[in-house]
């Protein structure tokens, strides 16, 4: 083997084709342009998005405004004209005397006021309210808050608490000395440790200037 015996891989290089060099080339005359037209010419080039003269697409379709938010919650929603409508047929069942009417997502899809409990309930202020309710929801309208008060009854909202909460009857103060590993209560100070310092007497060999 000679260096001047290497030679390329076999299709690795490719001799640049010559257009325009006569017929018998294979590419002469009209150099595989085709006939006539604005891509015969030389130096054509045109966009991808060029749409012959017409209008194109980006100016003739309506701009959609605004924006959508992403984080936007689908609330499933329900007035509270409704709800007290099936109050009063008693779909939500006979309440204690004095008592509200208690009302959650659970017996809205019972009677047909939610679809479904896949979204978040959201009370509407839609239509009046004659009796007590005490309502569970998501959220509440501010109109819709208004009228079941006016009422006498209670708007509730569903929170999820960001922490753990003590159990029911259970004292801060109780849980806090219940936990593993707690300081124990400071003790009361010392009476000795409150107590003003006495007087100390007057140290050897300091000058009293009244009695000189």
């Amino acid at each position: 083997m000679k260096l001047h015996d290497l030679r390329p891989a076999p299709g690795a290089h490719t001799a640049r084709t010559r257009v325009g060099r006569g017929i018998a080339a294979g590419k002469g005359k009209t150099a595989g342009r085709g006939t006539k037209g604005q891509k015969a010419r030389t130096g054509a080039s045109i966009p991808a998005w060029f749409e012959g003269g017409q209008t194109p697409a980006s100016q003739r379709i309506p701009k959609l405004r605004g924006f959508k938010r992403r984080f936007r919650i689908e609330y499933a929603v329900v007035n509270v004209g409704r709800i007290d409508a099936v109050a009063a047929a008693g779909g939500f069942g006979e309440a204690p005397a004095g008592a509200p009417i208690a009302v959650n997502p659970e017996l809205l899809l019972a009677t047909g006021l939610l679809g479904s409990l896949r979204q978040p309930v959201k009370v509407l202020g839609q239509g009046d309210v004659a009796r007590p309710l005490f309502v569970v929801a998501d959220a509440f309208t501010r109109s819709a808050k208004a009228k079941i008060e006016a009422a006498g009854g209670t708007a509730q909202v569903l929170e999820i608490p960001d922490e753990p909460l003590l159990a029911l009857g259970i004292e801060p103060a109780e849980a806090a000395a219940g936990e593993p590993g707690a300081a124990p209560s400071p003790e009361p100070a010392a009476a000795s440790r409150t107590a003003e310092p006495e007087a100390t007497a007057p140290e050897q060999g300091s000058a009293d200037p009244e009695a000189e």
